[in-house]
């Protein structure tokens, strides 16, 4: 791996993993262009992969910090008494309870993924499929602009609305998918406030990265090749970095009503994909 390759994975990473373009999408389009899927994978190692993830991560809880502070030390007076009393003087404290409550049951869908994930990703071989579900989140994303600007939050936000947008973030694993272009227009049709909407979707990403890489993380200890380590480090750092500055990108786009910009992006990709794959077909 070169100091080029960690680096142009890192602003991969940080790009695709909040813009609402689809990483698997990007993926199909390398094998497009005889970037072999195994070539790539080669080169990223599965213990980069998942540092990568954890960079972007890092950058949702950067760019989150308040909003996490807040629901932790909130749950923690709840369930320890004698820490109560140092929540007691903020009113806020119950809403922030159930913002983190809203948040785990929002999480709770992608349970129903786990016995039917080797089965989902292998969908991502499929150029033509990849490319179809490229063109259903460029129609997610220009129908999010259309919707009007709702009014709920943390404070008023329904049980069925968090499950609602939870469901989405399960279907949003399917390759040419965008998880936060899904969970983001989801949020905006349960009649979320366009900023509480992204906040949601960023801050429901945190279980769902870490709960998807953790065990991989471990599991891939034994096959580091630990002489790439400063290699990795840089490629984490820019993926943060990236990530950090996406997520800001995101936010301000969707309080304009520009979200709907990133559709023309996904169906140019999903147009070239499904093209690519009959091309592929017909010469054999």
């Amino acid at each position: 791996m070169s100091w080029f390759m960690a680096v142009f994975l890192g602003i991969v990473q940080g790009v695709t993993e909040f813009l609402p373009i689809s990483s698997s999408g990007h993926l199909a389009l390398f094998q497009s262009f005889g970037l072999e899927a195994d070539s790539l994978l080669h080169e990223r190692h599965i213990f980069f992969d998942v540092l990568l993830h954890m960079g972007t991560l890092a950058a949702v809880c950067i760019a989150y910090r308040q909003d996490i502070r807040d629901m932790c030390k909130s749950v923690f007076a709840l369930v320890v008494p004698s820490r109560r009393s140092s929540v007691e003087d903020d009113p806020s404290a119950p809403t922030k309870v159930r913002l983190a409550f809203l948040l785990v049951l929002a999480t709770l869908p992608l349970v129903l993924v786990i016995p039917f994930r080797h089965a989902i990703e292998a969908l991502g071989n499929r150029m033509w499929f990849v490319g179809l579900m490229l063109l259903i989140t460029g129609g997610f994303l220009f129908y999010s602009d259309k919707l009007a600007q709702g009014r709920r939050t943390e404070r008023n936000m329904p049980v069925l609305a968090a499950l609602f947008v939870g469901f989405s973030q399960a279907i949003g694993v399917v390759p040419g998918i965008s998880r936060s272009g899904i969970t983001i227009t989801a949020g905006m049709m349960s009649g979320l406030d366009r900023g509480f909407a992204v906040r949601f979707s960023f801050l429901m990403s945190i279980p769902a990265i870490l709960g998807a890489n953790i065990v991989t993380l471990f599991g891939s200890l034994d096959t580091v090749d630990w002489s790439l380590m400063p290699l990795y480090i840089v490629g984490v750092i820019v993926a943060g970095v990236v990530g950090y500055f996406a997520i800001h990108l995101v936010k301000l786009l969707v309080k304009k009503g520009s979200f709907g910009k990133f559709a023309y992006y996904c169906w140019g990709i999903g147009i070239i994909a499904i093209i690519t794959s009959i091309v592929q077909g017909i010469m054999g």
